[in-house]
């Protein structure tokens, strides 16, 4: 689809409301997109903030208002700025929702990594991005492993409007580590579609982590299309202050003998909300299906709220699918217990959200990526 195909699409889609079932706990009322200033080269301003990790890479990549600059590529892959007449481009994240369509229209700046057949990078590859429209598209040859860590960041005053796009295409027994960082300003209304297939014994270990924005909604989107894939989605998240989070994951198992576990994890605090919408589909050819999803959530205030909805559409008759979902509030009994020890009540909260992630904390391969992930969570929690 052309930009200008994809710009009439935009305008023709109506913007979603509370009726539409999976917009039902997001209100997008007094939000227009069109309405942002935007900057000479099309794009709504952003000033970049301390980024979360501090890495040792193979490859670097900074995406800007005003550009996408490689710091640094290793040899041997592709590592370079996205071209738009990729063949690859738009097979997984099409025009039909509206937010994908204005990506689809307005991406000026991308990042293409495509790392050929059998090729093994020791060091992770990263994208920082500050870029209102961005584009990410990532090919991992047959028999390829890497991890790409991709890092949304933003500040400035008064709002702004963020919108991400990432295609990802894990082929045979390859295996690609993505971790997807989203800690934009408070002030910034974020909308992301990420969409992966995964073929024949290939593995997806895909970590996701919300901190920043106001409101939006995040697509996170599995096709395991081969026989034997893998795909494993781990998500942490920390909302507060008037903050809201939509998480909308889809696991999708086409082929036979495939595996998917997603597990997701909020702290809320304050007048927070979030939501996560899981929902697993197995194929009538999929038999042989194993899938698992969580999601659990902590409430550290009376006044923050999370709606969690796991679902199934189960077609085939030979699979294991199992899913959870809680609600609670912080343990009375651990509170009481952490401060007759000594602790202050922020420490003690601090002692508890930690043990509450930690589960999910110790799925993140990378350790840095993982004690960023700690360190941002239990920063959440004011001092005394």
């Amino acid at each position: 689809m052309s930009r200008p195909e994809a710009l009439e699409r935009y305008r023709a889609l109506p913007m979603p409301t509370t009726s539409e079932e999976s917009w039902r706990f997001t209100d997008l009322r007094g939000f227009d997109p069109d309405a942002f200033a935007v900057s000479s080269n099309g794009q709504s301003r952003v000033t970049v903030t301390r980024p979360m990790l501090d890495l040792d890479v193979a490859g670097l990549a900074v995406a800007g208002p005003d550009g996408i600059e490689i710091e640094r590529a290793p040899e041997g892959i592709v590592f370079e700025p996205l071209d738009e007449t990729h063949e690859r481009l738009g097979q997984l994240v099409g025009a039909d929702e509206k937010f994908a369509a204005h990506n689809a229209a307005l991406w000026k700046h991308g990042l293409l990594v495509h790392v050929p057949r059998g090729v093994e990078l020791e060091r992770p590859l990263y994208v920082r991005i500050s870029a209102p429209f961005w584009r990410l598209l990532v090919v991992a040859e047959e028999g390829a492993r890497f991890s790409l860590v991709e890092e949304y960041i933003s500040a400035g005053e008064g709002e702004a409007y963020s919108n991400a796009v990432a295609e990802l295409f894990v082929e045979q027994a390859a295996k690609l580590e993505y971790v997807s960082l989203q800690n934009l300003s408070r002030e910034t209304w974020h909308f992301a579609s990420h969409h992966a297939r995964v073929e024949r014994d290939a593995e997806l270990d895909w970590v996701a982590g919300g901190f920043g924005s106001k409101k939006g909604k995040t697509r996170i989107h599995n096709d395991l299309a081969g026989q034997g894939a893998t795909s494993r989605v781990t998500g942490a998240y920390f909302a507060d202050g008037t903050q809201h989070l939509d998480y909308d994951t889809f696991q999708e198992h086409i082929a036979p003998s495939t595996t998917s576990d997603f597990a997701f994890k909020g702290a809320l605090r304050d007048e927070a909300t979030s939501v996560w919408r899981g929902m697993i589909r197995v194929e009538k050819d999929a038999q042989k299906t194993n899938a698992y999803q969580e999601n659990r959530n902590l409430l550290l205030s009376t006044k923050a709220h999370a709606d969690s909805i796991p679902g199934l559409e189960i077609l085939a008759n030979d699979v294991r699918c199992t899913h959870g979902a809680t609600v609670s509030p912080v343990n009375r009994d651990e509170l009481f217990y952490a401060m007759a020890r000594g602790l202050t009540r922020p420490d003690a909260e601090r002692l508890i959200v930690r043990a509450f992630f930690q589960e999910v904390l110790d799925r993140v391969e990378l350790e840095p990526v993982r004690e960023a992930l700690a360190s941002a969570l239990e920063a959440r929690i004011p001092q005394a």
